[in-house]
């Protein structure tokens, strides 16, 4: 499976120590470089940018057509980061682009691209047993904690998920 990430969600996944769940769902994670950048370039977050240098899972990937990623930009008003995840996912021919901002996901669906968010790794963490249901509850807490926000329609999709768990005769009793 090949899969793209944009910042945010691995920004999230940082903030509640949770970033060991991409390489258990995914194995390898692609980057590409101004995703990188926007991870490491900021030197009050240095170790958060260790931690991003540190994972071997996440590979770091130049996209082969720059000016696809700025036509993309102008085009939509994306910032850097984003349109090059966009297009990496498109040169790589990705199964799944990771991306927690509502205009990059309405522009990568648009493109035909499935997309993933923060809430989407957690929800499928749970349904690989990666995370138990209370496991998920305390990643949503961290998150909203961390000032991370949650939009109304993926969390209640986490909620009706977990509330599956709580039934009685549930897979996970």
């Amino acid at each position: 499976m090949i899969v793209v990430s944009d910042t945010t969600p691995l920004i999230s996944l940082l903030k509640i120590d949770r970033m060991g769940l991409l390489e258990k769902l995914f194995g390898q994670v692609l980057i590409p470089q101004a995703v990188f950048d926007e991870l490491t370039a900021d030197e009050r977050f240095k170790f958060e940018a260790d931690q991003i240098r540190g994972k071997q899972f996440i590979k770091v990937k130049t996209v082969k057509n720059p000016e696809y990623t700025s036509l993309l930009k102008r085009a939509t008003g994306l910032d850097q980061g984003e349109s090059e995840a966009i297009i990496l996912t498109d040169e790589q021919n990705a199964d799944v682009l990771l991306m927690d901002e509502a205009k990059g996901r309405m522009v990568s669906f648009q493109m035909g691209f499935k997309v993933m968010g923060t809430i989407g790794i957690l929800i499928a963490a749970y349904e690989e047993n990666e995370l138990t249901a209370d496991e998920v509850r305390e990643c949503v807490e961290g998150l909203q904690r961390a000032g991370r926000h949650i939009g109304q329609k993926h969390y209640r999709m986490l909620l009706d998920k977990l509330n599956d768990y709580d039934k009685p005769n549930s897979r996970n009793q």
